[in-house]
């Protein structure tokens, strides 16, 4: 099957971003099940070079920066057009007292709870990159789908809301694992976006964690705890 190259307006404030970068095809994998809908273009501009997935301390200098460049772009759009709608959080229970203390110990600890992970992820919109949690669940909603239609529609769906470099709410991806997701959106399957969904995992846990640990969300839960267990 042949690869089709994505064409499309690009957002004035991306493309200012990306004008000093030399000309390269941007790759659609969307119409591996859309059905000829692609065309053919070349675009003048050329996204800044990501670090390879690797999490040694030598590849987090630009793609931190990327990332910060990212995040400081959605603050403006955020700001400036009030388009962005906050989704309902997942429901769950309220935590008890030893949940809470516990987010602390582990990453995987926050992440496996339901609670932990819309506190998280309201500290997340603090930041302006909810999209990361949104995107890391999205993914576990196609893992569980089984009926081939809705997998692809869900596939098509995060890759237009977390993929494509057209979205404001685009994740941040290195080259090699956007070429994986690029081949696999050929025929999508529930487990297509697992390697950026681990890179996204990486990113939250070494990014974003030990600064939710040190923020006021959380110590504001657990001082209110501890002050309602002495009060008891």
């Amino acid at each position: 099957m042949t690869d089709v190259l994505y064409t499309g307006p690009i957002p004035a404030e991306r493309g200012g971003e990306l004008a000093m970068g030399g000309g390269r095809s941007e790759t659609s994998a969307l119409s591996g099940t859309g059905g000829g809908r692609g065309t053919t273009t070349t675009q003048n501009s050329q996204r800044p070079n990501a670090c390879c997935f690797c999490w040694c301390c030598c590849c987090s200098c630009s793609w931190n920066e990327e990332e910060r460049r990212r995040r400081s772009r959605r603050k403006r759009i955020s700001q400036d057009t009030k388009m962005e709608t906050i989704p309902n959080c997942e429901a769950c229970t309220k935590p008890s007292m030893e949940e809470i203390r516990l987010w602390s110990q582990s990453f995987d600890k926050l992440m496996k709870n339901p609670a932990g992970r819309n506190v998280f992820r309201e500290f997340l919109r603090t930041e302006y990159s909810e999209e990361n949690m949104l995107f890391w669940l999205a993914c576990e909603d196609l893992k569980k789908e089984i009926n081939k239609n809705a997998i692809e529609e869900k596939a098509r769906s995060i890759y237009e809301d977390y993929i494509s470099i057209l979205s404001p709410k685009e994740v941040s991806l290195d080259a090699r694992v956007r070429e994986v997701i690029n081949r696999k959106m050929q025929d999508p399957t529930p487990h297509s976006f697992e390697d950026a969904q681990l890179q996204i995992y990486t990113l939250m846990h070494r990014d974003s964690y030990p600064r939710f640990l040190s923020s006021n969300i959380y110590k504001s839960l657990v001082h209110g705890g501890s002050r309602t267990s002495s009060e008891s």
